[in-house]
């Protein structure tokens, strides 16, 4: 399995940590929101590669951030070319360069780099197993006003995933989904050609959405918390309750 790292955005929001240097190497107590993620991963023997996806002018510093790092698995660095929010491919694009490039034929997790998890994606691994089918991850989302503002996913009894809105004003359910995904091997050609079917291309969750509709999915219910590391003042939480 490849784990598609996407860590190309520009996070203004959180400038001016983040004006010439990526959001995922911001450190956190000792270790990057990065690092946390691949030690976590890692050390899992299904994992044969990652693939960490970045723009332009951020290339150079990841570039420079692996010569400092050990894992047991090779890290593969993609520029994506892009230069600012402006020419930005977004986050589908960005997934499909990595597959193009990289010439993937094998399960993916494709994971976002700006969330600190305080449990294990181990659990979400062997899920992925054991429905044989690729599977996205939700939590429960009781607020309205924060369920207008991510995906939201309708599942029978058996988790599998039933219809998925991307910030609805009038949510199916309470199921929100992080940006977290396993999709299989056999899905990929569903995946190179999702933009020619009217995918859309900035968010990660819009490939999800896509792929609801023409495959069949489920969903894991986290089994702890997730810190979007998404302005300063998220970025002073995580450093309270992770330094």
């Amino acid at each position: 399995m490849k784990n598609i790292i996407i860590a190309a955005g520009y996070a203004t929001r959180l400038y001016p940590l983040t004006e010439n240097y990526p959001k995922p190497l911001l450190k956190v107590g000792n270790r990057s929101i990065l690092e946390r993620l691949l030690d976590d991963i890692d050390p899992m023997t299904d994992i044969d590669e990652h693939i960490i996806v970045t723009n332009h002018k951020f290339a150079p510093i990841f570039e420079q951030w692996l010569a400092t790092v050990h894992y047991q698995h090779p890290i593969r660095i993609i520029d994506d070319g892009t230069t600012s929010n402006d020419n930005r491919l977004g986050a589908v694009r960005d997934l499909l360069l990595a597959i193009e490039q990289c010439a993937v034929d094998d399960d993916i997790m494709v994971l976002a780099a700006d969330n600190i998890l305080t449990f294990s994606l181990k659990g979400f691994v062997d899920f992925f197993k054991e429905r044989q089918s690729s599977v996205i991850m939700c939590y429960h989302e009781p607020e309205l006003r924060r369920l207008q503002r991510t995906g939201v996913i309708e599942v029978d009894s058996q988790m599998r995933v039933l219809q998925m809105q991307e910030k609805p004003e009038k949510p199916v359910s309470e199921w929100a989904v992080p940006p977290f995904y396993i999709y299989r091997r056999e899905d990929l050609p569903l995946i190179r050609d999702c933009m020619a079917h009217g995918c859309g291309f900035d968010a990660p969750g819009n490939l999800a959405h896509y792929l609801v509709e023409v495959t069949t999915m489920h969903a894991w219910p986290m089994p702890g918390g997730r810190y979007d590391i998404g302005s300063l003042d998220s970025y002073e939480e995580a450093q309270r309750l992770f330094g």
